[in-house]
């Protein structure tokens, strides 16, 4: 009897809401799609389980931020700052929100919560995740 293990990935994009979900044997033998789906739900938990990712993503959840903004109020290295929004980003937790050019006329990167709410729950042998999305952010014209 193959048990369900749902995937509930939940983000607002352009006035989308993304759901899928996942069904395997006790992901004995999953398959490609199986895999990488399972793979997801794994990373997105090991990520958020991390403080400092908890914190780069609470930091940025009502406005958007530069990584210097982000590591100043923060009091963490730049360099830890953008290894936390690359994961994010690969992730799609956070988004570039908006480009700001600086006074030296670089295109710098103001970055915001995607999601506003996480729900990890333990229903059978794996856990089902489910995300947010972030309505408490001001979004700003590009």
């Amino acid at each position: 009897k193959a048990e369900l293990v749902k995937l509930t990935f939940q983000l607002e994009n352009l006035n989308q809401l993304w759901s899928w979900s996942l069904t395997s044997d006790s992901m004995v033998n999953p398959n490609i799609i199986q895999l990488s789906e399972f793979d997801i739900t794994q990373k997105i938990i090991e990520s958020l389980s991390n403080v400092c990712t908890r914190t780069v993503l609470f930091s940025i959840k009502t406005e958007s931020k530069d990584a210097t903004q982000i590591a100043d109020e923060l009091k963490i290295s730049i360099s830890t700052v953008y290894k936390t929004l690359s994961v994010l980003e690969d992730l799609a937790l956070v988004e570039v929100e908006r480009y700001v050019i600086s006074t030296e006329g670089k295109k710098i990167k103001q970055y915001r919560s995607r999601i506003g709410k996480v729900e990890i729950t333990l229903e059978s042998l794996e856990p089902s995740l489910s995300l947010h999305p972030n309505n408490l952010a001001v979004k700003h014209d590009l």
